[in-house]
């Protein structure tokens, strides 16, 4: 099932595709890429009038002049000095207090056009095939795609169906293809483009009771790893994300104590945030093309 948007956007503005857009990770990530200057492909499996009232969020914000725009247009050794220091301890702050990575993106966003941005939502199932070749059939350009769809299931393996195996499998794994496959094209057009696949740190090392997110984890690593070697002739450039524990809905199924268990064990005492991610999405396409294949640990310090 799949949202008929039309999807004219404005030539002069880079697209980012994101998949899982409707909560935690890839909301994060769609608001990022909104407020440095994209126009924004969302999609969601089930939740499409959120993601589009979200999409509609993203537009009038975009639309709405930066409050620091006329500072900005008349520099001084004033304004200056505390810039320098800004963007010297931005790094500390982030650590310190995971609201401000999103207002240093903020911060750091071009000036906004009058017309702003443009934000689709579509309905696809990540893992279904025929509704992703559906989505990029309406596409003519793409600049940036973020694999973010993502399930997962606790529980003992030999007590999993097929079905659950192959669910999880499909949604987090199967659907990298899928997107990736019809994204390529598109990218070898301009002969530029990023893939950024949002990987886990249990496809690095494996999670008891969670064997088949763990497997299609792994999975996303080499994915990562091989295609980016496939793609650097062609300036594509490909990299993943392995996040540790982050604040979302995906937590849900840990009691309070597994939660505080998992805090004690991780060198920066706390959990992620998910506008911590989005900070790092945001700059892996703004990096060097030289960096490409790698699987970028994301836990504070735990593995």
């Amino acid at each position: 099932m799949m949202e008929s948007n039309d999807m004219q956007f404005n030539s002069s503005r880079p697209v980012c595709l994101i998949t899982g857009a409707s909560r935690g990770i890839g909301k994060a990530i769609a608001k990022a890429f909104a407020q440095a200057g994209y126009n924004l492909v969302l999609t969601c499996s089930k939740t499409l009038p959120e993601l589009e009232a979200f999409a509609r969020e993203l537009e009038t914000f975009s639309q709405k002049p930066a409050a620091s725009t006329l500072k900005s247009t008349m520099p001084s050794l004033e304004s200056a000095a505390p810039s320098l220091e800004s963007a010297a301890s931005s790094l500390k702050s982030a650590a310190s207090s995971p609201e401000l990575a999103m207002s240093s993106l903020e911060s750091a966003a071009p000036s906004r056009s009058p017309d702003g941005i443009r934000c689709k939502a579509f309905q696809v199932d990540a893992g279904n095939p025929a509704q992703v070749e559906a989505l990029f059939q309406k596409l003519s350009r793409l600049d940036v795609l973020v694999n973010n769809a993502g399930i997962s299931y606790v529980g003992l393996l030999h007590e999993m169906s097929p079905e659950e195996w192959r669910r999880v499998l499909s949604t987090n794994l199967d659907s990298c293809f899928y997107a990736s496959k019809h994204a390529i094209p598109l990218m070898l057009k301009a002969h530029a483009g990023r893939i950024i696949n949002i990987s886990s740190v249990w496809g690095n090392v494996g999670a008891s009771t969670e064997v088949a997110y763990s497997a299609s984890k792994g999975g996303i690593n080499a994915f990562t790893k091989a295609l980016a070697k496939e793609l650097a002739p062609s300036n594509i450039q490909v990299n993943a994300i392995a996040c540790g524990v982050i604040d979302t809905s995906m937590n849900a199924c840990f009691s309070e104590e597994d939660m505080e268990a998992l805090v004690a064990e991780i060198p920066a005492d706390r959990i992620g945030n998910p506008s911590e991610v989005a900070a790092l999405a945001l700059q892996l396409v703004q990096a060097p093309a030289y960096l490409t294949g790698q699987i970028i640990t994301m836990d504070g310090g735990w593995t």
